[in-house]
């Protein structure tokens, strides 16, 4: 290996650590995270585009089916990428690990929650003095955030029963919503992972992976019911990768 090629001690930029080399093992678990991730967030958007193309052609029992089992397959994503999150915090919080970190941005969200969150951690990382401060305020609000936005999919979904209701557009607009934001979410988190493997000593990676895999072990709370509200928004593509 090259002088120039070697794993710098701090990483110095969050750009930097997304094209920077990792050893094999760290990239093995890299990897390893991605993969499983992207499988499960694949299966979701997958059954949520077929279901909004069999309402666009008019077989609405067909759709209604199909948004049935994406909101189970929502689930299968947003409970392992928030175990992981906050596999992240509490392995920083124990061990002090300090990783390069960029602030949320509003532009990259569609939904309010979304928006309103990345702002304020925008804000924060301006007054926060520490790197590992911003680092662990970041997780916090992602993880709050891919919890929300799970629960709330999953609740519109429950409000998409045919003939319940003459606004289902509007569930149909916010599902699409929640469906964007969860993609902007996981796209965060695998560069947060980028980052903290990077900075994570070698030694550390086992009990990362058992952190990751005690977390995943814990079960969810399940949602709790709130009030129906029709939510008016804009249809919106969604997000691309």
């Amino acid at each position: 290996m090259r002088a120039h090629d070697r794993l710098p001690t701090r990483s110095t930029s969050v750009e930097q650590d997304w094209h920077a080399w990792l050893p094999p093992e760290k990239s093995k678990v890299f990897g390893d995270y991605v993969q499983q991730l992207e499988c499960r967030y694949s299966m979701f958007s997958v059954t949520l585009n077929e279901a909004i193309e069999l309402r666009q052609g008019g077989l609405l029992e067909k759709a209604y089916q199909a948004l049935r089992v994406s909101s189970a397959l929502c689930l299968r994503l947003t409970d392992p990428l928030s175990a992981m999150l906050q596999a992240f915090s509490k392995h920083a919080g124990h061990y002090g690990t300090a990783p390069s970190v960029a602030p949320l941005d509003p532009v990259n969200f569609q939904s309010t929650r979304g928006k309103s969150c990345a702002k304020m951690n925008h804000l924060l990382s301006c007054v926060l003095l520490t790197q590992r401060a911003n680092f662990l305020y970041k997780i916090g609000d992602l993880q709050e955030l891919v919890e929300y936005l799970g629960r709330d999919f999953c609740h519109a979904v429950e409000e998409l029963v045919p003939g319940a209701n003459g606004h289902s557009a509007g569930f149909w607009e916010a599902a699409s919503t929640d469906h964007f934001d969860l993609n902007t979410c996981l796209r965060e988190s695998f560069v947060l992972l980028k980052s903290f493997l990077r900075a994570l000593p070698e030694e550390q990676l086992a009990a990362f992976k058992s952190s990751v895999t005690a977390q995943m072990d814990v079960p969810c709370a399940k949602a709790t019911p709130r009030p129906v509200a029709i939510r008016h928004r804009r249809t919106h593509q969604f997000a691309s990768e």
